[in-house]
């Protein structure tokens, strides 16, 4: 005898593999307020730690950069001098305009600037007064111990930086941007991974945002090198840094609003709390 044989199934089983399978189509997850309270803890610790760091980092960036034209706060012409260097100052001007500029007292930091301009002869070193300035202001950190600082110990290390400021030089820019690379994606996979429990509509806005920083990082970064060969590509290094920073702000603020503050509309109630 042939056939197929038909399976009756008890109707709670059947809803119950249909609000399974309807679950495995749909993207979800659940919202914040749907957490174990450990978790919101979790994330909000998170959170607090990753946006301190992050405020730190600007307070780097800014410091490192503004000032370069001499003119206060941090402009795209900083950042043209930064990576492409400048047309008029040399490396050692460029620096004490930018972030050495609080270093030392403008009275000495003009001694040292009027005798890069005279020429940075040797025999005008000591009787201009540069080289106790240096030894006083200067050697504590450039002293030769850290490769990645300038030497200033003496005279010759010293010329290699009173030379025209050609910005920074390809090594310096291929060692900070895998140090970037690797670090800001954590940075944002950690938070985005956070972010995902949070409700927005419409979902092209959540996505969107999610994406932002990973598309700014890599367009940051390929801007330093291309600043180098076109100075206007400045704009997309500072568009770019803005963009990310947009980014973390409104993901770090939505996710701690809607874990403690938020309350969950109708329709996410009926849902069960999932969000998509």
């Amino acid at each position: 005898m042939s056939g197929a044989t038909k399976i009756i199934l008890n109707p709670r089983i059947q809803d119950y593999l249909l609000e399974t399978a309807d679950m495995t189509i749909k993207e979800h997850t659940r919202h914040f307020k749907a957490l174990p309270l450990g978790m919101r803890v979790l994330f909000s610790g998170t959170l607090i730690v990753l946006g301190t760091g992050y405020l730190f980092a600007m307070i780097y960036v800014f410091e490192s950069h503004a000032g370069r034209d001499g003119k206060p706060g941090l402009s795209v012409n900083d950042l043209i001098i930064a990576y492409s260097g400048s047309k008029t100052d040399t490396k050692l001007e460029s620096a004490l305009h930018g972030p050495m500029a609080n270093m030392l007292p403008a009275e000495e930091k003009n001694k040292i600037i009027a005798w890069v301009r005279r020429g940075a002869a040797e025999a005008d070193f000591k009787s201009s007064g540069v080289e106790g300035i240096i030894e006083r202001r200067c050697l504590i950190c450039h002293n030769g111990s850290n490769p990645h600082v300038p030497n200033l110990t003496d005279y010759e290390d010293i010329t290699k930086v009173a030379q025209a400021d050609t910005g920074m030089d390809i090594f310096t820019l291929v060692r900070v941007s895998h140090i970037h690379l690797f670090g800001i994606t954590f940075i944002f996979f950690i938070v985005g991974l956070i972010f995902i429990h949070a409700y927005i509509r419409p979902q092209w806005l959540k996505c969107i945002t999610l994406a932002t920083p990973f598309v700014a990082i890599l367009a940051d970064i390929g801007s330093w090198y291309l600043t180098k060969v076109y100075q206007p590509f400045a704009w997309v290094v500072m568009i770019s840094g803005a963009l990310m920073g947009l980014a973390f702000a409104f993901m770090w603020i939505t996710s701690m609003h809607q874990m403690w503050f938020y309350r969950m509309p109708p329709e996410l109630i009926e849902n069960d709390g999932r969000v998509s």
